[in-house]
Order: structure tokens, then sequence, then C-alpha cells
């Protein structure tokens, strides 16, 4: 019975969290970007809500933890010895990310 309440309260607290952030999106869309740009139309709730999700799924995920496991990427580093690093280095010099010691002009 417990599980059942602790779930139902999550859920509505999502619910909540989400109307308040799309609400938020609107405000500032109505006030900011209509002022600012001239041919910009000003949005209802829903069109807010729509718009709340298009960018969360293109920019951020549902995940909550925007660019990675920094950590985890860190850790993973660390257990690398120093012949992987050098490796890893030598990978990245191709891409154009190279921050190694030893970088090529």
């Amino acid at each position: 019975m417990r599980r059942k309440a602790w779930f139902f309260g999550r859920a509505v607290l999502f619910l909540v969290a989400v109307a308040v952030a799309a609400g938020a999106v609107m405000v500032l869309w109505n006030t900011v970007v209509t002022t600012a740009l001239s041919g910009a139309h000003a949005l209802d709730y829903v069109h807010a809500l729509g718009l709340l999700v298009l960018c969360r799924l293109l920019f951020g995920g549902f995940r909550g933890r925007g660019f990675g496991n920094r950590r985890g990427q860190w850790e993973k580093w660390q257990a690398m010895t120093p012949e992987e690093r050098e490796a890893l280095s030598q990978r990245w010099q191709g891409c154009g990310r190279s921050r190694g010691r030893n970088e090529q002009p």
C-alpha cells in the first residue's frame, strides 16, 4: 500500500512540475520574445507545453543529466594506463579536439 501511495505522490509531483514549467515557458515567451522580435506571436498554454517538450527532446533529454555522466568518464580515464591514455589522445587528435601534451601544430 505504501508503494502505491509513494508512486502516486511522485506522479502528481511530476505533473505539477511539468505544468509549472510550461507556465513559465509561456510567460517568458510572451514577455521576452514578442517584444524582442516583431513577427513573433504570443503562445497559449498548450503551445508552451509543446515547446517545452520539443526543447527537452532536442537539447536535454528527459534523464536530467544534461551532458552525460562526467564522473563516470573521469573514473574511466583514471583507470587507464598511460599507454591507453596516449592512444586515446592520438585518436582524439584526428577529431580536432585534442588537449594532449604533445599537440602538433
